[in-house]
């Protein structure tokens, strides 16, 4: 009951549910028939809802799939029997491999314990010496003669790499040393193989395997000298990335002014990888004529050290014009190296340094030539 202009009205009960069956049918609320009737239509509005829920829930329970679910439930097709039977029978199939073969177990490992050693010949004038033969060779294994098996002196594919100084020190140098570079690469086989590292604070691969010189160049000519010299670490990166290489023969060529003052690896550390590594290292040392620091006059002797345990050589260039010929010069001795390959009469698998050495029988009224080799490779360990 409610008063309007002081006279008490009456409203049918029949109203209310008047109200909510239009609410229902229509689906949407009648107007109340007068303003006194607001609290019955929020009432009949509230048991709509609910009715409305409660339908939605009988439908969502219902067994039969919702609008838009066939698609999702596609995701997790479970496999016929057909496909099952199938994968038994690979399965079976599978069973009669060699166990050698499976991926799930270790293959066989064949070893032939054969061990190849480069070697470069120059004479006084540190000049190529070609033309040498078999046996013009001998070679020992700590205290013991070995017979060289196999030897080559042609021209094989090479993995090479390059290893760049772009330090701040490398001010005045850089554009010789990029040349240097590059007329380097151009002594290369097309089937050769080569990438690019530089470093300052910290090592760079700015290129990685590839065949094309033009690749490097283009890179080199973002290079800009800063900072300080991480040689150490530098190299440590190229030894690692020759372990992705193509080809057994492997050569880094280090390109720098001075020793190392940013890196996180010793030198010794280094040296034992070095010589762990089948991998020939060359350098060329860019030195000016008085050394600032103290690591840049180790850098000659820390250079050499580290060459001369993998069979390569350091170079050192006092006038930058003079860097690319230095640079062809190694490739072509890199074309020119005869190999020696051998099998160890005594073959101890306890991975301890074995050391090479190797010794020229030259021919006669030769002058007395130099021979660079490794001096030694880690033996097997199993």
């Amino acid at each position: 009951m409610a008063l309007l202009d002081g006279r008490r009205l009456s409203r049918p009960k029949a109203q209310g549910r008047n109200l909510v069956r239009n609410f229902v049918r229509n689906s949407r609320p009648v107007r109340p028939w007068n303003p006194a009737s607001g609290s019955l239509h929020r009432i009949a509005t509230l048991r709509c809802v609910l009715i409305s829920l409660f339908a939605l829930t009988v439908v969502c329970a219902s067994p039969l799939p919702a609008f838009g679910q066939a698609e999702v439930n596609d995701v997790h097709i479970q496999p016929r029997e057909v496909e099952k039977d199938k994968t038994s029978e690979q399965v079976a199939a599978q069973s009669l491999v060699s166990p050698s073969l499976s991926t799930h177990v270790r293959p066989l490992k064949v070893d032939v314990d054969l061990v190849l050693v480069p070697v470069t010949i120059t004479d006084p004038m540190n000049r190529l010496v070609t033309g040498l033969e078999k046996e013009n060779f001998e070679l020992f294994e700590g205290g013991s003669k070995e017979d060289i098996k196999s030897f080559s002196s042609e021209d094989a594919p090479v993995s090479l790499g390059v290893i760049f100084d772009s330090s701040g020190s490398m001010s005045s140098k850089m554009d010789r040393a990029k040349d240097a570079v590059v007329e380097f690469f151009k002594t290369a086989n097309p089937q050769d193989e080569f990438f690019m590292i530089t470093f300052s604070d910290e090592p760079e691969v700015i290129n990685d395997f590839t065949s094309s010189v033009d690749d490097i160049q283009g890179k080199l000519v973002f290079t800009v000298p800063r900072r300080r010299t991480a040689l150490l670490d530098a190299i440590y990166m190229g030894i690692t990335k020759m372990r992705e290489a193509k080809y057994p023969k492997k050569a880094l060529l280090i390109i720098s002014d001075g020793g190392d003052n940013h890196s996180r690896y010793t030198e010794s550390e280094i040296k034992a990888l070095a010589k762990e590594a089948d991998v020939m290292i060359y350098a060329i040392g860019i030195y000016d004529r008085y050394f600032p620091t103290e690591e840049e006059r180790l850098g000659p002797a820390l250079l050499g050290e580290i060459t001369e345990l993998t069979g390569g050589r350091a170079f050192t260039v006092e006038n930058p014009n003079d860097l690319a010929d230095v640079a062809t010069k190694i490739g072509v001795e890199l074309r020119n190296q005869y190999v020696l390959g051998y099998r160890p009469k005594i073959v101890m698998r306890d991975g301890k340094w074995r050391k090479i050495r190797v010794k020229l029988l030259p021919p006669k009224g030769l002058p007395p030539l130099r021979v660079y080799a490794r001096t030694g490779y880690y033996g097997p360990q199993e």
